[in-house]
């Protein structure tokens, strides 16, 4: 089963999709942490994002292929982003679900106001990428990121994931 997690950068979709992960005993790819990996920190140039997009599948396909579950965290603001997972998921006849996290503007400026581990994005970053979103076109449940609510979020993604893939 593939899980993707997509959203604007401070929307809190990296902390959600780490405790998904746990919960689901699922591998976690998280695109930051693999453009640091990569020694890609700081290219952010269409074709250096699909760099990290393609490692992430290579990833994701290596999972599973050992037969396990995949958490993915990335924006996917763009369709071609989206399109190389549900490829994926139809080579290997694997469930794909679609989670977006969202948040208040507010809390978004907040967070992004922080120094965090892996991801370089700011509020400047979190505009470009929300002016470039597309319309994905695939059904996906929407979350909304507060100061306190993962349980609720993580409870209404389990919920969401079980009546898909019953």
């Amino acid at each position: 089963m593939i899980i993707v997690v997509m959203g604007l950068p401070g929307s809190g979709k990296s902390y959600f999709a780490e405790k998904l992960s746990r919960q689901l005993e699922a591998v976690y790819i998280n695109s930051d942490q693999l453009r640091n990996a990569l020694g890609a920190r700081g290219k952010y140039t269409p074709e250096d994002k699909m760099v990290v997009y393609n490692a992430m599948a290579d990833k994701a396909r290596h999972a599973l292929a050992d037969g396990k579950r995949v958490v993915v965290d990335a924006t996917f603001y763009q369709q071609r982003m989206v399109n190389i997972f549900k490829d994926l998921a139809m080579m290997y006849l694997s469930p794909i679900c679609f989670i977006k996290v969202e948040a208040d503007e507010n809390l978004i400026r907040s967070r992004l106001t922080k120094l965090r581990r892996d991801s370089e994005a700011d509020y400047n970053v979190y505009l470009k990428i929300k002016n470039q979103f597309e319309n994905l076109g695939v059904p996906y449940l929407s979350l909304r990121s507060e100061e306190n609510n993962i349980h609720e979020m993580l409870e209404l993604a389990l919920d969401y994931i079980g009546q898909l893939h019953e």
